[in-house]
């Protein structure tokens, strides 16, 4: 197969295979590859040596600047796939190396394509690891500016970004690979698994109730009882949701007793 070698390296199988299938347009990619972690991207750098590599940032157990510090003097053209404020990322716009947020839209993943392309014909070996180790220090500064502050989440709105704190966030649903954020009143999509995500929170702020449900605790305006010794949190916005039955001793032990 002719055509530029591309790895897609992403945890989240729904999220690879969503960028697999935008690559299928593009006359000029050839052989796709996946990894859904570090290890594996550096066995299929190893063994393919692809052209360009479209690289999560945060993902368990070492997410992309672990593999970007491991790479050699020869590396690929990077495109970073990142959930990083939209608005900090505007410093990446005018570098051959370019970013695309999640939920990954097919105009801007186009825009990114077309760069990545670019520099895979203009830029030097040399060139390639300056812009590698540019990009890295900034998303890095972005990183420990964003973990410092309180945690919040950008979220695509007809055609704008509304940014939304974490303290203004009544529950997360899971919602196939996304979680429906819900606030007083209105929900927006974000692009994170609920596991994910219940690592970035507060404890004390927030409680799971269900597989699928993490609710902030001082939003909880009532529980009733339901059909079969079952258990139903009213928030604050009038919101009703399930505990699930492996969660249902824990509520009735911290807020029925």
């Amino acid at each position: 197969m002719t055509g530029l070698r591309v790895l897609v390296v992403d945890d989240e199988p729904l999220a690879r295979r969503r960028i697999i299938r935008l690559l299928q347009g593009y006359d000029r990619v050839g052989a796709v590859f996946e990894a859904g972690d570090v290890d594996q991207a550096l066995e299929k750098l190893a063994e393919h040596f692809p052209d360009i590599v479209l690289l999560d940032i945060q993902m368990p157990g070492g997410g992309g600047f672990e593999l970007l510090a491991r790479l050699d003097e020869n590396p690929p053209v990077v495109v970073f796939v990142t959930a990083f404020d939209h608005f900090a990322l505007r410093a990446f716009e005018a570098s051959a190396i370019d970013y695309i947020t999640k939920p990954i839209e097919p105009g801007r993943f186009a825009q990114a394509m077309e760069r990545a392309f670019a520099a895979v014909n203009r830029n030097s070996q040399a060139e390639r690891v300056n812009e590698l180790q540019e990009a890295l220090e900034t998303l890095k500064r972005e990183l420990r500016a964003q973990t410092r502050d309180s945690i919040e989440f950008w979220v695509k709105s007809n055609s704008e970004f509304l940014r939304i704190a974490a303290e203004d966030v009544i529950c997360f649903q899971a919602d196939r690979d996304y979680v429906r954020l819900h606030v007083a009143s209105a929900e927006y999509l974000y692009q994170e698994s609920l596991a994910r995500l219940e690592q970035r929170l507060d404890p004390a702020e927030f409680i799971r109730i269900h597989r699928g449900a993490i609710i902030r605790r001082d939003a909880i305006a009532r529980i009733k009882p339901a059909p079969f010794a079952a258990l139903l949190v009213v928030l604050s916005n009038g919101l009703e949701v399930r505990v699930g039955r492996t969660y249902t001793a824990a509520i009735r032990a911290e807020f029925l007793r």
